[in-house]
């Protein structure tokens, strides 16, 4: 398991090196702590985030909620100053220890979990979904496919849902018997020619260097698949899943940066892949909300 602290750079820049550096130390602390009493070991901490072995998918899967449950706690009773979110990534499998440190398939796989992950999420694998007790496999739902470096195939990604309404909403429809109606929704994006729709018909897409990529992007600085869009509960968001970041402009708004995190498209504006609008980007993609009764 990975435990990533989400948006640290951010926490630098408005706390200052002092503080955030300590903020960053007191959180994975209790992440380790939370671990330690889920039969978790500590392997190792890496700038903001821990990677800690589990003897079972279950420990891990446990251990992951209350890490998220306890800072979901620590935010709304501190005073003052920015929340801390944390993304985690899990992938159960065999993993060859040498010394302190461990290596290996599952290791590799675990990392790109946590890269898939935004803040306050659970992202893993299915073959790990399926190591799980009957119990914790029910609050589990599936995100999307993937490709690993080194693997064939892409792989199959779920999330595991911690919080509790999110279970509730994920039990809704099976419990009603009619669905109440959604408004449509339609959000159009635009670049050199060719539009492409998000809706309720077709719910996401992804934007990136890769030619396999909904919308390729032919941005050098972009990752192959460098950011995606959601429809999620008649909202829009757009999650970075890259290296070098998205910039994303809204009409009349100050542009904003985001890298492994996401935000709302509440209006109009502009996308640029890896490269600030201050740069002067070539490769923009414009996009247009449509909301009807």
């Amino acid at each position: 398991m990975f435990a990533d602290i989400s948006g640290s750079t951010q926490l630098f820049e408005m706390l200052g090196d002092a503080e955030a550096r300590a903020l960053v130390a007191d959180t994975l602390k209790l992440l380790t702590q939370v671990a330690e009493r889920h039969n978790g070991t500590l392997v190792k901490t890496i700038g903001d985030e821990i990677m800690c072995t589990f003897p079972g998918a279950d420990d891990a899967a446990h251990a992951a909620a209350e890490m998220q449950e306890a800072l979901q706690n620590k935010n709304r009773i501190k005073e003052a100053g920015p929340d801390v979110r944390v993304r985690i990534g899990m992938h159960y499998g065999e993993a060859l220890q040498e010394a302190k440190d461990v290596f290996g398939d599952a290791v590799n796989v675990a990392a790109r979990m946590a890269a898939q992950a935004k803040g306050e999420q659970i992202i893993t694998t299915k073959s790990t979904i399926g190591q799980l007790k009957p119990g914790l496999q029910k609050d589990t739902r599936y995100v999307d496919r993937t490709s690993i470096k080194g693997k064939k195939d892409d792989i199959e990604i779920h999330e595991i849902i911690w919080q509790q309404e999110d279970v509730t909403q994920m039990m809704m429809p099976k419990m009603l018997k009619k669905a109440p109606a959604i408004p449509k929704a339609s959000l159009r994006l635009d670049y050199r020619g060719r539009s492409l729709t998000v809706n309720h018909s077709h719910p996401g897409l992804v934007m990136g260097r890769s030619e396999a990529c909904d919308l390729p992007i032919k941005e050098k600085l972009a990752s192959r698949q460098h950011v995606r869009i959601e429809l999620r509960r008649n909202k829009f968001f757009i999650i970075d899943q890259s290296t070098n970041g998205t910039h994303v402009k809204l009409d009349d708004a100050p542009a904003a940066f985001l890298r492994r995190e996401e935000m709302a498209i509440t209006a109009n504006g502009q996308i640029s892949l890896g490269k600030s609008f201050a740069e002067g980007p070539a490769e923009i993609v414009d996009f247009r909300l449509v909301e009807s009764a």
